[in-house]
């Protein structure tokens, strides 16, 4: 698979399992194994499933721009800008493993606040 691909289907992937189809996420992206790193969400493709179909019952409102996607090897790092209800914003760094049949089978992830007042005139971005 190429960089540009991988980089396109993690893009698609997350997306997808965000704006509240995690099912059809995982059927399109996901290989025969998933691995989370994140430690709020339960190991495998159920817990994924699992905590995206909660997120998007409790905040339908919710958005995700992909402000930036990088791509080495068989690895994508995804650079997000999230807006939860009252205007709670996060700055995230997701990363995705691909297979050797260009399918996701494992994902890592910071997650930060966005400060309402910052000591410096620069954007997390």
């Amino acid at each position: 698979m190429s960089l540009e691909i991988n980089k396109s289907n993690a893009i698609a992937f997350y997306k997808m399992a965000y704006e509240g189809n995690p099912k059809e996420a995982i059927a399109k992206y996901v290989g025969k194994q998933y691995i989370q790193h994140n430690p709020d969400v339960a190991d495998g493709t159920a817990g994924f499933i699992d905590y995206f179909e909660r997120m998007q019952i409790e905040y339908p409102q919710k958005s995700i721009e992909f402000v930036r996607a990088i791509a080495q090897d068989d690895l994508v790092a995804l650079h997000t800008h999230q807006i939860w209800p009252d205007d709670d914003q996060y700055v995230t760094m997701d990363f995705f493993r691909f297979d050797k049949e260009g399918k996701i089978c494992e994902h890592w992830d910071a997650i930060q606040q966005i400060p309402k007042k910052a000591p410096n005139p620069n954007t997390m971005y």
